[in-house]
């Protein structure tokens, strides 16, 4: 009897505390409503999204997290929080690079949570075309993968483009094996898009040798065709679980378990300091030796470190190329200035793609 007695008092704690949560966000809400009063009174083109606060705020809940959920946790129901508050403000429209289900998708809802208009393409070059004409606030693209490497079609999509980088969204890329099938034993043949088969080869080969591997246009028409299909398999993401109702026959099936893939956001506009920033950068030099030593030296000059460089060719002349850079801090740092100053003096072309907040796993 004292058990049960006990149980009860927990659970009236727990709605005594689940009302005073309610009471909070309510009032978390009513000041967002305040604040998108005031920003119009000011000015009626103002963005309400400001990816700097939010990445200020979830800095402040992570250090200030008490325990017992993790800090990631934390973060995730915080980030939810605002994505509902901020959708009182104004509900974002966010274009991303394939069908529900895929792993752009997931970043998306990372990074802006479940409260906005997602929209998906069917290609990149179409995210950046609907972001450029407004019929969308921002687009969520990928960008590189720590182990298949970097998505180029992205990179050439800044050549032409004058969209700003305004966000960044790192996630560890867990690989499931789903179908409606009891038993791996009936699974026939297993759909997936070619990256995805190639990151979990290793186990394919080691407990499914004699099925078929066939390729998909993503993830997700994989999860699609496997729901419909008797004997089918997928290689998907938890999403993909959600949207396509399978189930999830083994967990974590890739072979390398840091499998860890970057996405960007694009939009229309810059992005204040947040205090814990990266810039990147499009270069061209001059078809010369030592051209590629004269581009890095005022990063080094003015203790710029560099974390990334990619090369493509330029599509104008044959043989040249432009890089794309990554370097820690914000464009309004005076040692960047000092550093993209220098840059213009020695190349051929220098332009800032964005500075914004640094992504946290």
């Amino acid at each position: 009897m004292s058990d049960e007695k006990s149980l009860d008092e927990l659970r009236q704690q727990i709605d005594a505390v689940d009302d005073k949560i309610l009471e909070l966000i309510s009032e978390r809400a009513r000041c967002a409503a305040r604040v998108a009063k005031v920003k119009r009174s000011a000015d009626e083109t103002v963005s309400f999204y400001r990816p700097e606060r939010e990445a200020q705020v979830l800095q402040r809940i992570k250090a200030a997290n008490p325990g017992p959920l993790d800090d990631e946790e934390m973060a995730r129901l915080f980030r939810e929080i605002m994505s509902a508050c901020l959708a009182l403000e104004e509900r974002q429209t966010v274009a991303y690079f394939g069908p529900e289900g895929t792993f752009t998708h997931a970043a998306a809802l990372k990074h802006f949570g479940h409260s906005i208009h997602a929209k998906p393409l069917g290609a990149i070059n179409e995210v950046f075309r609907e972001v450029e004409s407004r019929v969308c606030d921002y687009g969520v693209v990928p960008i590189e993968n720590s182990t298949e490497g970097v998505v180029n079609h992205t990179l050439d999509s800044f050549l032409h483009s004058p969209l700003k980088i305004c966000g960044e969204v790192e996630m560890r890329i867990h690989q499931h094996l789903l179908s409606n099938e009891s038993e791996s034993g009936k699974i026939q043949r297993i759909y997936s898009h070619p990256q995805s088969l190639a990151q979990c080869r290793e186990w394919l080969d080691a407990h499914m040798p004699g099925v078929e591997r066939i390729h998909a246009s993503s993830n997700a028409d994989a999860a699609r065709r496997a729901a419909s299909e008797p004997g089918s398999a997928a290689i998907a993401g938890e999403v993909a679980v959600e949207h396509y109702g399978l189930q999830i026959i083994q967990r974590n099936i890739e072979d390398n378990p840091e499998n860890v893939t970057r996405f960007l956001v694009i939009g229309r506009h810059p992005v204040a300091p947040s205090g814990d920033d990266k810039t990147s950068l499009l270069i061209s030099a001059h078809n010369r030796p030592g051209s590629l030593h004269a581009l890095l030296s005022p990063l080094a000059k003015n203790n710029v470190s560099l974390t990334r460089i990619e090369s493509r060719p330029s599509r104008g002349i044959n043989w040249e190329y432009v890089f794309f850079l990554d370097v820690e801090g914000h464009q309004e740092e005076e040692r960047i200035r000092k550093a993209l100053a220098e840059l213009e003096q020695t190349a051929q072309m220098v332009r800032v793609l964005g500075s914004y907040p640094r992504a946290v796993l």
